[in-house]
């Protein structure tokens, strides 16, 4: 088959790692794929061998004329590379990818929602008035696909689901790598919480500090780690202040710093395995990878229950309210308490669900069935 595979960025999210997987393991399984980005090149993105254009467009409403040349390159790259099926991921690449159908009547398109909330209700609406061009729309979580059906974006009959998929060769534990990053982080004896994500107003993190804060009051030694790059400046500026204010006094006493932004990071299977937990505070989200990957590295995870967070972590793990970090704390603390028997006891679980129900290679097959779906099969 002749896939192309439509991104709005490459940059290092969640969604594009995962529409980066399938991607290349089609490729791997001997298909002809290329990736269309909508968006110019980044400082930061994640790497990949495929075939690819970018379509340099710009904001919509600030330069509508970059739109319209980009649609244009589109169509002329499209036309060149004659696509089978056009698999696109998250609003502005499913908007983009619709549109481009008009130039190709014989490709199947695919839509993703990679999340619960992708817009307001005027995305809605445009999901809504150019569904008739898209074959399928695939949710990555159940809690995805009935707010999008719901909001009548999506008809129900032709609303499908299929949860992310986990690389568990990738991400699984190793006790040398988790001594050697912990030394190399200064951990000592310290019992680390890691999380992870782009800074951004979803994750959500003044919610998971102010849960830190008050685990700190009855485990003083523990630390938070932070991994994920700060594309939003308003929500990392609004988290930073919060970690300022909670943790006030132990600054001016010469602490250590007990939250460490660490940027964004290429080694999440070491931070994994040096943390000895993982925490999510996010006030919305799709099915968030790094909750599954932490999983398969057998760590205690602690997540708000959104999106499809309780789909993913089932009875391994704690789910918490959103917006509570009182609740988020207990969660924690609770982990903590545990012995080290059964905390390894429940991450073996939680990788074997991982392995059995998440994993990248089914994903992988799932996909590849529904690209060779007759048009309308589905409906």
């Amino acid at each position: 088959m002749r896939i192309m595979t439509v991104l709005t960025s490459l940059g290092v999210g969640g969604a594009e790692k995962q529409a980066l997987a399938v991607a290349e393991r089609m490729a791997k399984r001997g298909h002809e794929v290329a990736l269309v980005v909508l968006r110019p090149r980044l400082p930061e993105e994640w790497p990949t061998a495929l075939e690819r254009v970018h379509l340099e467009i710009g904001g919509v409403r600030e330069n509508p004329a970059s739109f319209v040349a980009g649609l244009r390159r589109g169509r002329r790259f499209l036309r060149e590379f004659r696509p089978e099926v056009v698999h696109s991921h998250s609003f502005h690449a499913n908007l983009l990818a619709r549109l481009l159908r008009i130039g190709a009547p014989g490709a199947v398109v695919v839509s993703t929602v990679h999340n619960v909330y992708e817009g307001g209700w005027m995305r809605m609406l445009v999901y809504r008035l150019t569904d008739g061009l898209s074959d399928r729309t695939v949710a990555v979580s159940e809690a995805a696909a009935e707010r999008f059906v719901r909001l009548r974006a999506i008809p129900k009959h032709k609303c499908l689901v299929r949860r992310n998929g986990i690389d568990t060769a990738e991400f699984q534990p190793d006790a040398a790598r988790r001594a050697a990053t912990r030394e190399a982080m200064g951990a000592g004896s310290a019992f680390v919480w890691l999380s992870a994500g782009r800074v951004t107003p979803a994750k959500d993190f003044p919610n998971l500090i102010r849960a830190f804060g008050l685990v700190r009051k009855e485990a003083p030694d523990a630390q938070l780690w932070i991994a994920g790059a700060m594309p939003d400046a308003q929500a990392a500026i609004a988290a930073e202040e919060v970690a300022r204010q909670v943790f006030a006094v132990e600054t001016e006493r010469g602490c250590p710093e007990p939250v460490r932004w660490l940027g964004l990071r290429r080694d999440m299977p070491a931070l994994l395995d040096a943390a000895d937990g993982f925490a999510l505070g996010s006030a919305w989200e799709g099915m968030p990878l790094v909750v599954g990957e932490a999983m398969a590295m057998e760590k205690p995870a602690v997540a708000t229950d959104v999106g499809g967070v309780r789909e993913l972590m089932g009875e391994a793990g704690a789910i918490v309210p959103a917006k509570d970090p009182e609740a988020l704390a207990c969660a924690m603390l609770a982990a903590m308490r545990q012995s080290r028997e059964e905390r390894a006891l429940e991450g073996r679980a939680a990788r074997e669900r991982m392995v059995h129900e998440f994993s990248i290679d089914a994903a992988a097959d799932w996909w590849e069935a529904l690209y060779r779906q007759p048009i309308g099969s589905s409906q």
